[in-house]
C-alpha cells in the first residue's frame, strides 16, 4: 500500500462530473457510450512503488560547453536538429516524461531573443544567426512526443572565460561592463545591481512569452561558487544598495528579490510555466545551524552561493526543488540517504514538488567504491519510495544516460521504469477548477489483429491521454489507482484521434482513456466500446 500524499486533499473533492453524450462525426447510432470510471485520489487503492501514476523523470541535456548537446560548435541546423531529435527519441525509450534542456548557458540565447545574442554553443561564434530556432522547436518537439520541457537557464553566468572580447558588441555585458565582474576565470552579472536583475528577468521571460514552456529551471549557480583567495568585487553596489544589510544578507536578498519578482513575472505571463531550482543539495550543515542536514559538505549554499533554498520552498516561490543528491548511500560527509530525509522534511506542509537530482555521471567514474556497484543508482530510487513526498528523479546528464556505464541505467529501467508515468498534478497554477471532464465516447475496432481506439478531445482543455488495458471485461477506479495497466501515454491533437495496440494482450481486456490537462490533472476515464 502507498501512503496518502500531502496532495491528497488537493486532488480530492474535485468534483468531477461526466459531460453529456453528444455522438463525435465519426460515431454510429448502433455503438453504446462507454461508462466513465473515476480515478480515485492517491492512496485510495491498493498500488505497486515500482509503478507509481505520477513520478517526473527526466534528464539534463546541457548546451555549456557542448557537454550534451550541440555536440560541438559549427554544426548546420539540420544536424543540430538530428542531435535535439535524437536526445527526445532517447527520452521516450527511456520511458521519461519530460526533459531539461539548457538554453541560456552564458547570458546569450538558444532562441530569437529581443533581449540577448545568440549563443556561441551554436555557431561558435556569439551573436550569429544559426539558421532556426531551436528552443521553438525543441517545445513542439518535446510536446508531440508527450514530453514536458522545463527550459534551462543560467541566471547570471556571463562567459565561461574571463576575456571579455569575447562578448558580441550586442551583448548587454559588453555594452555596459560595469555590470559584471571577473571572477575565478569567468565573467558574471552582478546580482547586486538592480537593472541586472531586471535584464535577466526579461531576457527569461522573452522565452516564457514566446513559447509553451513547462517551466523555467535553474541550476546551482546564482552567486558563484567561492574561489580561495579571490574576492566577488560588488563593493560598489553594497555600498549603493546595501540598505543597512550585513554583506551576506544583502547577497541573499537580491537572489530572493530576483526569485520572487521572476515567480511574479511568469505568472503574469504564463500562469501554467512552473518555476523549478536543482541547487547544490546543501542548504547548510548542522554544524553551522542546528536546522541543517546531518552533513559536513565543503559548501552550503545559503552561505557561498547566497540561495535560501529552504526559504523558497517554504515560501513557495518555487513549484518544484531538485535538490543534486549527488553522493551514494553511507557516503561520510554527505549521505544520500540523510540529505533525502532533509529535503523530504522541508517539503512536507508545502505544494512544492520535490525530485532529486541523480550523478548518473558518477556511475564507474568516481573515487567512491560505491558507484562501482552496478546497482548504486536503482538503490536510490528504493530508497525514495520511503517517502511520498518525492515526486520523481532528474538525472544528469544525457550522455551518460545514453552511455549506460555497467548498465546502472538499464537496471534502474527495468527496476522502476517499465510502465509510462505522469508527472505530478500542480492544479494551483491553473485558474479553471478540476480536472478535465471526460471523453464522450471511445470506439473500439477490432477490424484487424490490432485493436484500435478513436475518440475526439473532451472540451479542448486536453494535452495529453492515458490509455489503460486491464486484463478483464470490466474495469474499475483500482485499476487506473497506478501506472501497472498504463499501455500508453498520448499528446491530444485535434479533431479524431487514433491509438493502435502495438501489442495486444491475450484474453480479455478492457480498454479505458483518460484525459489530462496543461497542469496534469487526470479527468474520469471513458472504457471503449
Amino acid at each position: 500500500m502507498t501512503q496518502p500524499t500531502r496532495r491528497t486533499a488537493l486532488a480530492a473533492g474535485a468534483g468531477l462530473v461526466a459531460a453529456p453524450f453528444v455522438a463525435p462525426p465519426f460515431a454510429s447510432s448502433a455503438l453504446a457510450a462507454g461508462r466513465p470510471v473515476v480515478p480515485l485520489p492517491d492512496g485510495g487503492c491498493p498500488t505497486d512503488p515500482r509503478t507509481p501514476k505520477r513520478d517526473l523523470r527526466a534528464m539534463w541535456v546541457a548546451s555549456v560547453e557542448n557537454i550534451d548537446w550541440p555536440s560541438r560548435t559549427g554544426l548546420s541546423a539540420e544536424q543540430q536538429r538530428t542531435e535535439l531529435v535524437g536526445w527526445l527519441d532517447l527520452a521516450k525509450q527511456q520511458r521519461h516524461n519530460a526533459i531539461v534542456l539548457q538554453v541560456r548557458p552564458t547570458a546569450d540565447a538558444f532562441w530569437p531573443s529581443d533581449v540577448e545574442p545568440w549563443s556561441a554553443y551554436l555557431s561558435g561564434t556569439q551573436g550569429v544567426e544559426p539558421g532556426w530556432d531551436p528552443l521553438g522547436f525543441a517545445v513542439d518537439a518535446a510536446h508531440e512526443r508527450g514530453l514536458e520541457l522545463h527550459a534551462w537557464f543560467n541566471p547570471f553566468r556571463v562567459s565561461q572565460r574571463a576575456d571579455r572580447s569575447v562578448l558580441a558588441p550586442e551583448h548587454p555585458g559588453a555594452q555596459h561592463p560595469d555590470w559584471v565582474v571577473a571572477y575565478g576565470g569567468k565573467l558574471y552579472y552582478n546580482p547586486g545591481l538592480p537593472q541586472v536583475r531586471e535584464l535577466c528577468r526579461r531576457a527569461i521571460i522573452d522565452a516564457v512569452r514566446r513559447y509553451d514552456i513547462d517551466a523555467v529551471h535553474f541550476d546551482d549557480y546564482f552567486y558563484p561558487y567561492p574561489v580561495a583567495g579571490q574576492v566577488f568585487d560588488d563593493a560598489a553596489a553594497y555600498a549603493e544598495h546595501g540598505q543597512g544589510f550585513s554583506l551576506d544578507d544583502w547577497r541573499r536578498d537580491n537572489i530572493n528579490r530576483f526569485m520572487s519578482d521572476l515567480r511574479d513575472d511568469i505568472r503574469r505571463t504564463r500562469p501554467t510555466t512552473q518555476l523549478g531550482v536543482s541547487p547544490f543539495a546543501i542548504w547548510r550543515n548542522r554544524a553551522t545551524d542546528p536546522e541543517g542536514s546531518d552533513t559536513t559538505a565543503g559548501a552550503e549554499t545559503y552561505d557561498d552561493l547566497y540561495a535560501d533554498t529552504r526559504k523558497w520552498v517554504r515560501e513557495e516561490t518555487v513549484d518544484y526543488i531538485a535538490p543534486q543528491v549527488y553522493w551514494s548511500r553511507g557516503f561520510a560527509a554527505a549521505d544520500y540517504e540523510k540529505v533525502t530525509d532533509w529535503w523530504a522534511e522541508q517539503v512536507t506542509g508545502t505544494r512544492v514538488h520535490l525530485f532529486i537530482g541523480q550523478a548518473t555521471y558518477k556511475v564507474a567514474a568516481n573515487a567512491d567504491p560505491s558507484w562501482d556497484d552496478p546497482e548504486e543508482l536503482s538503490s536510490h530510487l528504493e530508497f525514495n519510495t520511503r517517502y511520498p513526498q518525492i515526486d520523481g528523479n532528474m538525472f544528469f546528464s544525457a550522455k551518460q544516460v545514453r552511455l549506460n556505464a555497467l548498465d546502472a541505467t538499464g537496471i534502474l529501467n527495468r527496476t522502476w521504469y517499465s510502465r509510462p508515468s505522469l508527472t505530478p498534478a500542480s492544479p494551483w497554477l491553473d485558474g479553471r477548477p478540476g480536472a478535465p471532464r471526460a471523453i464522450t465516447r471511445v470506439v473500439l475496432g477490432r477490424g484487424g489483429r490490432q485493436p484500435t481506439l478513436r475518440w475526439s478531445g473532451t472540451d479542448g482543455d486536453a494535452r495529453l491521454f492515458v490509455v489503460y488495458r486491464v486484463p478483464r471485461d470490466r474495469a474499475t477506479s483500482c485499476d487506473l489507482a497506478d501506472a501497472r495497466h498504463i499501455v500508453d501515454i498520448v499528446p491530444a491533437r485535434r479533431g479524431v484521434q487514433t491509438w493502435t495496440d502495438p501489442q495486444p494482450a491475450a484474453g480479455p481486456v478492457t480498454y479505458v482513456v483518460t484525459p489530462v490537462d496543461r497542469v496534469r490533472q487526470e479527468g474520469p476515464g471513458t472504457v471503449a466500446r
